[in-house]
C-alpha cells in the first residue's frame, strides 16, 4: 500500500509550494500545505528546512524540518529582512490595534514579523484591503507591498470608511470603465491596487562588503526570547508599521504583476500593464523613486510585454522576461534582456522586440538581449550573488532544468542534466549554491542544493541536486516511469511520459489514460498534484502523457507546428504517439479513455467529435464552442491576436470548433467545470452538456459551484477522483457504475 492507494491519504500528503533562502544563507523558509481543520480545507504554513550540505546530522540523518507558524487561517510569502527577521502573509487575527475597525478589517490578509533572534510573531501593517505581494531590500529595512484600495480613497482611514458604508449600504456592485474585467477566478474591482513602502528601523544591517550579515537564527513561532535589529525596534506597544503610498490610483496597472525593491531601498521596479479602449493589454516595467514617488518608464515597446523585473545584487541592472506577442501569422517568443536602472544606456544594445528573427524597434533604454541564440522559453529568472550572470530556467525535451547565462560573455551554461522540472531559485550569498524546488512527474517538489561553482574556464560543472529533508518527502509510488516517442505524419518527432503500474506486463497488459495536458503552450514535464497519473497507476491503469504540437521544450518551430489550428498537428501527433503507445506487450489497446483540461479539455472535447476509438473520455474545464467561449473568457483580447475577430475572421473558429462535430459524438462523456472559472468559463459545460446528452451513449455532468478552474478543496478533490475513477471503471473495465456516496 502507498499514499496513492487511498485518496484520504493521498490528499493528506504535505506539499512544499515555494522557498526563501535567508541572508545568511544557512537556513531555508519553506511554504508548505497541508489539508486539516473542519470542514476540511488546505492550509500553508512556514517551515524551517536547513541548508546544510545533506551530509547526516551527528544525531542520524539529516536535520529534521521544524514547523514555524501555526494558525487556523494559514500562512504564505515568506519574506527576509537583512538581519534575519522573517516576514510573512497571514488572515490570523492579531492584538487589538488603534484604528482598525474589527468589523471592516475581519477577513483581510496582513503583515507580520517573526524577529531573527525567536519571540512572537508581530502584526506591522493591517492596511484595509488586505496585503497583496511583498518584496524587501536586500540591504536595507525597506519593505514593499500591494494592498487593494477602493476607487477614490484617499489613505487608509478614509479607505476603511468607504469599506463600511459600501457594507452597511449592502452594495456589492462594480463599475468598469475599462477592461479587463475578471481574472482565472476573481472579480476585478471594485478595488485597485497601490504600491506602497514602508522602513523598519534597525532590520537593514549592512556588511563592508555590501552583503547582508546576522539573521538566520533558530526563529520558531512559539521560541522565547529576544533578538536584536527589527526585534529590538519593535516594542511591546508598537503601532503599525508606517508606510506611504508610491502610487495614486493606477487602475489595473498592478494586477497580477510582480515587482522588486532596489538593494538600498531607494527604488522600486515593478510590472506595469497598460490596457488601451479596446481592452489589450501591454506589460511595461516601471521604476519609481522611493523619496518622491516619481515614476519612470524603463522598458516598454510596441507588441511585447515586459514582465517579472528582477534588480541586480549591485543595484545597477534590471533582468526581465521580454514576451513578444502572439498574432494571428506566427507565435511570439520569450528572452531575459537586461537594461540599467538609472538613466544611462548599455554600451551594447540587443534587439528590440520583433519576431522570432529578434529584429524590430529597440525599448525606451536600451536593453541586451541574454539569449539571443536560445531556442527555448526562459520561466523564472534569479541574479547570482555578484551580479555577473543571471540563473534562468525553460522547458527542455520533458524536463525544466537550470541554465546561466554570463553578462559579461553571453554563455549559456546548463547546470542540471537530470529529469527534474526546477523552481523557487535561491543563490546563496557566497555564490557557492543554488537552492531551489525539484520537482519531477515521478517526484513532488522536493527542496534541493546545487554546487554551482564554475571551474576554472568559467564553464559550468553540472550538479547533481542534494535532496534536503522536507515534509511529505519522500514518496513511494506505485510503478515505474518510462519515455516514449513517435513519429508524426510530417516527421517530426513526439516524446512523451509513460506511467506504467507495478502490474503492466505482456502477460497482464495495462488498459490505457491519454493525458492532454492544458496550456496549450506547455508541457508534461514536472509533478502535478491536479492532474496525478500515480493515482491512476495504483487501480492499474497505464497513463501517456504526451508532448504535442504546441508543446513547450522543443523549440519554436515545434510551437509554430501547431499554431491556429488546435484542433489539426497537435491531433495527429496525439493520435501517432497513442498508436505507438498501444503497440507495446505490456499495453491493453482494446481498452482506452483520453482525459484532458483547459486545453486538455478543449482536446478531449475535439477527440470526442473525430474518432470512436476510445471507450470513454473525460473533459474537464474543456473549451466547446469557440466563438462564444473567446468573448467570455477573462482575456478576450490575448486569443483574439491568435484566432482574429470572430465576425470578419471566422475562418479559424469554423476549423477548430469542437461543437461543430457534436453531431458525430458518440463515446461515452464525463462533463466537469467549476463554476468559478473565469478562464474557460462555465458556459463552456453547460452548452456541450445539452449539445451531446441526446447523442452520447453516456454523459454525466460533474459541478462544482464553489471551485474554479481547478478543484482545490480537499473533499472536492477526493470527489473528482472518484468520480473520475468510477466513470473509467464502467466504460473501461467493465464494472458497475458506482456513484460516489457523497453525490
Amino acid at each position: 500500500m502507498t499514499s496513492f492507494d487511498d485518496l484520504d491519504a493521498y490528499v493528506a500528503i504535505p506539499r512544499v509550494t515555494a522557498l526563501r533562502l535567508s541572508p545568511d544563507g544557512t537556513w531555508l523558509a519553506a511554504v508548505v500545505q497541508t489539508a486539516g481543520g473542519e470542514p476540511r480545507k488546505y492550509v500553508t504554513s512556514i517551515w524551517r528546512i536547513s541548508a546544510g550540505d545533506g551530509i547526516p546530522a551527528a544525531a542520524g540523518g539529516k536535520p529534521a524540518p521544524a514547523r514555524l507558524t501555526r494558525s487556523a487561517e494559514g500562512e504564505g510569502s515568506p519574506q527576509f529582512l537583512p538581519d534575519g527577521s522573517l516576514l510573512f502573509v497571514s488572515k490570523r487575527p492579531g492584538p487589538p490595534q488603534p484604528g482598525l475597525d474589527d468589523e471592516v478589517d475581519q477577513d483581510k490578509t496582513a503583515l507580520w514579523l517573526l524577529p531573527a533572534g525567536g519571540g512572537e510573531a508581530r502584526r506591522i501593517a493591517a492596511p484595509p484591503g488586505g496585503i497583496g505581494a511583498v518584496a524587501t531590500a536586500l540591504r536595507s529595512g525597506a519593505v514593499a507591498f500591494t494592498s487593494p484600495v477602493l476607487h477614490g480613497a484617499d489613505g487608509a482611514d478614509d479607505d476603511r470608511k468607504r469599506r463600511k458604508a459600501r457594507k452597511e449600504a449592502g452594495v456589492a456592485a462594480i463599475l468598469h470603465e475599462s477592461g479587463p474585467l475578471r481574472y482565472w477566478d476573481h472579480d476585478l474591482g471594485p478595488e485597485t491596487l497601490r504600491l506602497q513602502l514602508g522602513q523598519i528601523a534597525g532590520a537593514g544591517v549592512e556588511t563592508a562588503g555590501g552583503g547582508a550579515a546576522g539573521g538566520g537564527g533558530g526563529a520558531a513561532a512559539d521560541a522565547a526570547g529576544g533578538g536584536g535589529g527589527a526585534a529590538a525596534a519593535l516594542g511591546a506597544d508598537e503601532e503599525l508599521l508606517e508606510t506611504r503610498s508610491l502610487t495614486g490610483d493606477p487602475g489595473r496597472a498592478l494586477d497580477e504583476v510582480s515587482f522588486d525593491v532596489t538593494p538600498d531601498g531607494a527604488a522600486v521596479a515593478t510590472g506595469w500593464s497598460v490596457w488601451d479602449e479596446a481592452g489589450d493589454m501591454a506589460g511595461e516595467v516601471h521604476v519609481i523613486d522611493a523619496a518622491t514617488g516619481r515614476r519612470r518608464v524603463l522598458l516598454a515597446a510596441p507588441g511585447c510585454d515586459f514582465e517579472d523585473p528582477r534588480v541586480s545584487p549591485d543595484g545597477r541592472l534590471v533582468a526581465c522576461r521580454r514576451v513578444t506577442h502572439d498574432s494571428y501569422d506566427a507565435p511570439g517568443d520569450v528572452t531575459v534582456v537586461i537594461a540599467p536602472l538609472g538613466e544611462a544606456g548599455l554600451d551594447e544594445t540587443g534587439s528590440g522586440c520583433g519576431g522570432h528573427d529578434g529584429t524590430g524597434s529597440s525599448g525606451t533604454v536600451a536593453q541586451l538581449d541574454l539569449l539571443p541564440g536560445l531556442d527555448r522559453r526562459p520561466l523564472e529568472m534569479a541574479w547570482a550573488p555578484d551580479s555577473g550572470s543571471v540563473y534562468f530556467t525553460a522547458d527542455d525535451q520533458g524536463r525544466c532544468p537550470v541554465f546561466r547565462v554570463g553578462l559579461a560573455t553571453g554563455q549559456i551554461s546548463r547546470l542540471t542534466t537530470d529529469d527534474g522540472a526546477y523552481g523557487s531559485l535561491c543563490p546563496s550569498p557566497d555564490g557557492r549554491f543554488l537552492y531551489a524546488l525539484r520537482a519531477a512527474v515521478n517526484e513532488p517538489p522536493t527542496p534541493v542544493r546545487l554546487d554551482v561553482e564554475e571551474s576554472s574556464d568559467r564553464s559550468a560543472v553540472p550538479s547533481e541536486p542534494v535532496r534536503l529533508a522536507c515534509p511529505g518527502s519522500p514518496l513511494e509510488l506505485p510503478g515505474r516511469l518510462a519515455e516514449i516517442d513517435a513519429t508524426a505524419g510530417d516527421g517530426a518527432q513526439i516524446r512523451g511520459w509513460l506511467v506504467l503500474p507495478r502490474s503492466g506486463s505482456a502477460a497482464e497488459p495495462a488498459p490505457l489514460l491519454l493525458w492532454v495536458h492544458g496550456g496549450p503552450v506547455m508541457s508534461w514535464n514536472s509533478w502535478s498534484w491536479r492532474w496525478n497519473p500515480w493515482l491512476m497507476a495504483a487501480r492499474g491503469y497505464a497513463v501517456l502523457m504526451p508532448d504535442p504540437a504546441l508543446s513547450t521544450g522543443y523549440g519554436h518551430d515545434f510551437i509554430a507546428r501547431g499554431y491556429g489550428q488546435w484542433g489539426g498537428q497537435p491531433y495527429d501527433d496525439l493520435m501517432a504517439i497513442t498508436d505507438a503507445a498501444v503497440a507495446r506487450a505490456d499495453i491493453d489497446g482494446t481498452r482506452t479513455a483520453v482525459m484532458g483540461g483547459s486545453y486538455g479539455g478543449y482536446m478531449a472535447n475535439w477527440i470526442a467529435g473525430r474518432n470512436s476509438r476510445f471507450a470513454a473520455i473525460v473533459s474537464h474545464a474543456g473549451l466547446w464552442a469557440l466563438d462564444q467561449m473567446f468573448g467570455t473568457t477573462d482575456l478576450p483580447p490575448h486569443w483574439r491576436r491568435i484566432f482574429g475577430d470572430p465576425i470578419r475572421q471566422p475562418e479559424r473558429y469554423l476549423a477548430n470548433s469542437p461543437n461543430l462535430h457534436a453531431r458525430e459524438i458518440s463515446t461515452p462523456m464525463l462533463v466537469i467545470h467549476g463554476d468559478r472559472d473565469y478562464r474557460v468559463p462555465v458556459g463552456e459545460a453547460l452548452r456541450l452538456w445539452w449539445d451531446v446528452r441526446h447523442r452520447a451513449a453516456s454523459v454525466r455532468f460533474l459541478y462544482f459551484p464553489d471551485e474554479n478552474h481547478w478543484i482545490l478543496k480537499p473533499g472536492n478533490t477526493t470527489i473528482w477522483y472518484e468520480t473520475v475513477l468510477a466513470f473509467l471503471a464502467q466504460h473501461v473495465l467493465g464494472e458497475q457504475w458506482q456513484r460516489p456516496g457523497l453525490l
